[in-house]
C-alpha cells in the first residue's frame, strides 16, 4: 500500500465509542446516579459498585480522597518482586523482565489489598465488567485492571478499564508488556480533555511515563481517538499550555453527554484550507487536531502547525509498519512448509549416501549441507517467536493456541534438533542437554509431555512404517556424542579409575536407552547407515566391552539382517 492510501480511523472510532452510550452509563455510576450502589470505604480511597440490571454489566468506579498527594517517583516490578508483592508478576516475561509504575499509586493499592482481593472475588464470576474512575481515580480504576488481565483471555470474560483525565502510571516497559498483547492492550481507554491539566502532571515530555491502550482526546464539541503511544505524547504536550490553569476540575459528565448528542462528526471543511493534506494521512489527522481546537490554539500562539501534523503523520505511519510486522504464524506457517519439505528432501538424499542427515550436516561437506543450514536458521527463528507468542498469552489462550500447533511444532523439533546437536558437537561442545540446549525445544517438549490429549504421532500408525519416522527423542544423537565421549574416557590412557568407572557406568546406561528405544521402535533406521556416528560408537565400544554390557542389544547388533528386519517392523524384540 503506498502512503497515500493511509489512513486514520480515529474520528470515526470516537463517534462509534461516544454514540454507544457506554461512556454515560459508565460516569452516571462515577457521579452515582443510580440506585442499588453500593460504596465501600477503603484507607484514602473509596470504591462503588453497580450491577445494571437485565445486562449483566457490572460497573466499579475508584474515587481517591482529595489530600491524596501524587508524586512522580516510581517502583520497579522487581522491588515489588522482593517485597512479596506479586500481584503484577505475570506481566514480566523473558523480555521484559522488569518494568515500573508510579510508586504513590502501587502504594495506594497495597494499604487496600485486602479489601481490593475481596473485590476481586465479587466480581470474579462477572462476565462484563467495566472498572472506571475519574482523575487520580483513574489511576487506581487501571492499576486494579492491570491485576485481572491475568484472568481474561479467549473465554466469555470481558473486562474494560475506563478513566477520565487520569494521569499517566507506567514507564516503556509497562507498555511493552501490555502492548505484548491486543487483549490486554484493548482493556483501556483513556477519556481526556485536551483542557484538563492533570492528564500532563506526569509530564509526558519526560521518558519516564508512557501511556498504553487507546485514548479518546476530547474537546467540548468533538472528539477523537490514538492508539500510537508517540502519538498520544505528542497530542499530551501540545495541550500543556492548559497547565498554567492549574489542576482545576473538568466536567466529563457535560462533555461525554455533549458528545453523545454530537455523534455524527462536524464538516471542516472550510477550515481544513490552510492545512496540510497532502495525502489521506495528513488529511485525517489535520481532521483529528481541529476537532480537538489545538489547531486554533497553535495558530494564536504562531506555532507551527504543519510540523505537529507532519511529526505524528510519521509517527503513525511507523506504528502501522510495526503492527503488520508483528509475528503471524498462520500467515507464515505455508512458507515453513516448503522449508520443511526442503529438509525432508536433505534427509532422504543423505540416507541414499549411506550418511543420514544428522552426520551429513554436521561434516557440512556439500552443497546441499549449506543449504540445509538456511531452512534450519529460517524454522527455528519461526518457532522461537511462535514460542514467545504463545508465551505472551494468558493462560487460557495460550493453551488453546499451543493446542493447535503441538503437531507441526513436535515434528519441527524431531526433524531440526538434531541438526543444532550436529552444530553443537561439530564445534567441539559437550553436554548438549544441559549447556547448549535452546529453551524453545524444552518448552516445545513440555508441551506435548503436558498436554492431556497428545497430537496423533505419525510413528503410531504401523511398525511397518518405521522406515518413514522421525527419531522420538529428539536429543537422541547428542546421547550418541556423548556415548563416544564415554568411549574415548575409556580409551585414555591417562583417565583415573573413577573417570573409567564413571564413563562405564554411561555407556551401560545408554546401551539400556538404545534398547528400550528400539524396543519400542521409536528410533529411525538411519542409525544403521555404514556411515552414521551410531554405527562409529557401536563399532568402537564393541572391541571395548569386553562381556560388560546388555546381551540384548549386542545380539541384535552383531547381525546386520536384524537392521532390514527392524526397518520392516518385523524384527521380534523378546
Amino acid at each position: 500500500m503506498t502512503q497515500s492510501q493511509s489512513f486514520s480511523n480515529g474520528m470515526e472510532l470516537a463517534t462509534f465509542v461516544t454514540s454507544s452510550g457506554v461512556l454515560c452509563r459508565t460516569w452516571d455510576v462515577i457521579d452515582s446516579r443510580y440506585q442499588g450502589i453500593t460504596s465501600c470505604v477503603g484507607n484514602g480511597m473509596f470504591w462503588k459498585v453497580y450491577e445494571e440490571p437485565g445486562s449483566g454489566l457490572t460497573v466499579v468506579a475508584f474515587e481517591v480522597k482529595e489530600d491524596f498527594n501524587l508524586e512522580s517517583n516510581r517502583v520497579s516490578s522487581s522491588d515489588l518482586r522482593k517485597k512479596g508483592c506479586l500481584q503484577f508478576e505475570f506481566l514480566c516475561t523473558k523480555k521484559i523482565p522488569d518494568f515500573s509504575v508510579n510508586a504513590s499509586v502501587v502504594s495506594l493499592f497495597y494499604e487496600n489489598l485486602q479489601g481490593l482481593d475481596q473485590l476481586k472475588s465479587q466480581i470474579n464470576s462477572k462476565s462484563q465488567v467495566i472498572v472506571t474512575g475519574h482523575a487520580l481515580g483513574g489511576t487506581i480504576a487501571a492499576i486494579f485492571t492491570l491485576s485481572l488481565l491475568d484472568s481474561i483471555g479467549s473465554g466469555k470474560k470481558r473486562l474494560l478499564c475506563i478513566t477520565f483525565g487520569s494521569p499517566l502510571i507506567g514507564d516503556e516497559n509497562l507498555l511493552a508488556a501490555v502492548s505484548r498483547n491486543s487483549t490486554w492492550n484493548s482493556c483501556f481507554l483513556h477519556m481526556v480533555s485536551c483542557k484538563d491539566p492533570l492528564p500532563k502532571k506526569l509530564r509526558p515530555c519526560t521518558s519516564d511515563y508512557m501511556p498504553f491502550g487507546t485514548f479518546l482526546f476530547c474537546s467540548d464539541n468533538n472528539s477523537t481517538c490514538f492508539e500510537n503511544p508517540d502519538s498520544i505524547l505528542e497530542v499530551l504536550l501540545s495541550s500543556m499550555h492548559d497547565q498554567s490553569q492549574g489542576l482545576r476540575r473538568i466536567d466529563y459528565g457535560n462533555i461525554v453527554e455533549g458528545l453523545y448528542r454530537k455523534a455524527i462528526c462536524k464538516d471542516f471543511t472550510a477550515q481544513l484550507q490552510d492545512l496540510p493534506r497532502s495525502n489521506s494521512l495528513q488529511a485525517c489527522i489535520s481532521v483529528q487536531l481541529l476537532a480537538l481546537g489545538l489547531i486554533q490554539h497553535m495558530q494564536q500562539q504562531q506555532l507551527q502547525i504543519n510540523d505537529l501534523v507532519t511529526k505524528i503523520v510519521a509517527q503513525e505511519r511507523k506504528f502501522n509498519f510495526q503492527k503488520g510486522g508483528k509475528f503471524d504464524p498462520s500467515k507464515k506457517l505455508n512458507v515453513m512448509k516448503i522449508d520443511m519439505a526442503q529438509l525432508e528432501w536433505y534427509k532422504k538424499d543423505s540416507k541414499n549416501r549411506h550418511i543420514g542427515y544428522y552426520d551429513s550436516y554436521k561434516k557440512m561437506y556439500l552443497t546441499s549441507d549449506q543449504d540445509a543450514v538456511k531452512f534450519q536458521k529460517n524454522l527455528t527463528n519461526y518457532w522461537n517467536d511462535m514460542v514467545e507468542e504463545v508465551e505472551m498469552k494468558p493462560q487460557t489462550e495460550g493453551a488453546a493456541f499451543r493446542t493447535r500447533w503441538l503437531y507441526g511444532g513436535t515434528n519441527y523439533r524431531r526433524m531440526v534438533e538434531p541438526l543444532d546437536i550436529a552444530e553443537y558437537y561439530g564445534k567441539g561442545g559437550k553436554d548438549y542437554v544441559k549447556n547448549g540446549r535452546s529453551r524453545h525445544y524444552k518448552v516445545l517438549e513440555e508441551w506435548v509431555n503436558e498436554a492431556r490429549t497428545p497430537p496423533s504421532d505419525p510413528n503410531s500408525i504401523s511398525k511397518k512404517n518405521v522406515e518413514l519416522i522421525l527419531t522420538i527423542d529428539s536429543c537422541f544423537w547428542a546421547h550418541v556424542e556423548e556415548a563416544l565421549l564415554s568411549c574415548q574416557q575409556l580409551e585414555f590412557a591417562l583417565s583415573s579409575l573413577a573417570e573409567k568407572d564413571e564413563a562405564t557406568r554411561k555407556l551401560l546406561q545408554f546401551e539400556e536407552y538404545v534398547y528400550e528405544s528400539l524396543k519400542k521402535y521409536e528410533v529411525s533406521p538411519e542409525i544403521f547407515l555404514k556411515d552414521s556416528s551410531y554405527m562409529a560408537w557401536w563399532n568402537r565400544y564393541k572391541t571395548i566391552r569386553g562381556t560388560t554390557g546388555i546381551p540384548a542389544l549386542a545380539s541384535f547388533m552383531s547381525n546386520p539382517n536384524n537392521f532390514d528386519q527392524y526397518t520392516e517392523g518385523t524384527y521380534d524384540f523378546r
